[in-house]
């Protein structure tokens, strides 16, 4: 989408999205007075995160979380739903859809991010990256694009691999939901060189395992610096979208990383995060479907999974009882 007035996509002067045409870098300093805001909201998706009651296989209720500790009274346990404290809220969230099976993450991501119950269009859950129908979903209906035809200014905080983003250009890499929302709604890709300055966040929330896989010639960080930068590029924009599928792939044991170590990170990350974010945003965090909470199974589970918010309009997001619900809450709260 065009700013009428200047000419420039709002695509903050990153990478344009492959097959679409952005012939200019974006004015952030005009862009900033045109667009001012009484409310910006960020969403933490956390792939693979459940909602189960405290025991001995649930990970979580042992975690080093201080932060969600100090937020919700307690961890990040079945048992504290409906808790709310420091100005948070925890709600339980269905991820299953009415469909029979394990959730998985290309329908409850495509559920997630348009409000349309993508497990049931198809007749089943999907995993992994999203098929030929699903993307029309996507396309169709995807929050980042409906945000950004609205006239708001949104992005996704990721970093790109400079690989990835080759081989998304000639159309041999495989995309994910997230990814297919940004390419869909227009907006431009953060890269390495974003990354290197603060100005985008790995999945991995501290670089260690993006460098490793990418060669990427970056610092690593510590989880709440990470949560810095992400505060900082929250504060420039009236929507943000961060993913973090490290706790997915913990709860697979696909890493050297424990379920423990994977939720203290993001935990760390939502420590930095809030200590930095401006007074007028709230913060989001919710997955797609259950997995790290349990460690008797490496599968996915039927439990909800959470919404924590926090910031001053958590009350537009108290009420929410399923994955579906989320998206038309966003969009209602931007209006608002």
């Amino acid at each position: 989408m065009a700013d009428t007035a200047t000419g420039y996509h709002r695509n903050d002067g990153l990478i344009p999205a492959p097959g679409l045409q952005f012939g200019f870098r974006h004015l952030e300093a005009v862009i900033d007075q045109r667009w001012e805001v009484q409310t910006r909201l960020l969403l933490v998706f956390v792939d693979g995160l459940g909602l189960a009651p405290a025991g001995p296989h649930n990970p979580l209720a042992a975690a080093p979380t201080p932060t969600l500790r100090r937020l919700l009274g307690g961890p990040l346990v079945a048992e504290r739903v409906g808790a709310a404290a420091a100005g948070s809220r925890l709600a339980a969230l269905d991820a299953n859809l009415g469909v029979d099976g394990l959730p998985q993450s290309a329908t409850g991501q495509t559920a997630l991010f348009t409000g349309v119950n993508a497990a049931a269009a198809i007749g089943r859950h999907a995993s992994a990256f999203p098929g030929p129908r699903l993307r029309r979903l996507i396309h169709r209906h995807g929050l980042l694009g409906r945000l950004d035809s609205a006239g708001h200014r949104v992005t996704f905080a990721n970093a790109y691999s400079q690989s990835f983003l080759r081989d998304l250009e000639s159309g041999e890499a495989r995309r994910s939901v997230t990814t297919c929302l940004v390419q869909y709604a227009g907006l431009g890709f953060r890269a390495e060189a974003e990354l290197a300055v603060g100005r985008a966040v790995s999945w991995d929330i501290t670089r260690e395992l993006f460098v490793a896989r990418t060669g990427a010639a970056v610092s690593c960080v510590s989880a709440a610096a990470a949560g810095e930068h992400l505060a900082a590029i929250a504060g420039r924009h009236r929507f943000t979208l961060f993913e973090t599928f490290l706790t997915d792939l913990a709860g697979h044991h696909r890493l050297d990383v424990t379920p423990a170590e994977a939720i203290a990170r993001v935990d760390g990350l939502l420590g930095g995060l809030i200590a930095a974010a401006p007074d007028e945003l709230t913060v989001l965090l919710t997955s797609d479907h259950g997995n790290i909470e349990d460690s008797s199974s490496r599968l996915h589970t039927r439990n909800p999974v959470p919404l924590v918010a926090v910031g001053p309009a958590v009350d537009r997001f108290a009420g929410l009882r399923s994955i579906l619900e989320l998206a038309p809450a966003v969009v209602a709260g931007l209006e608002g």
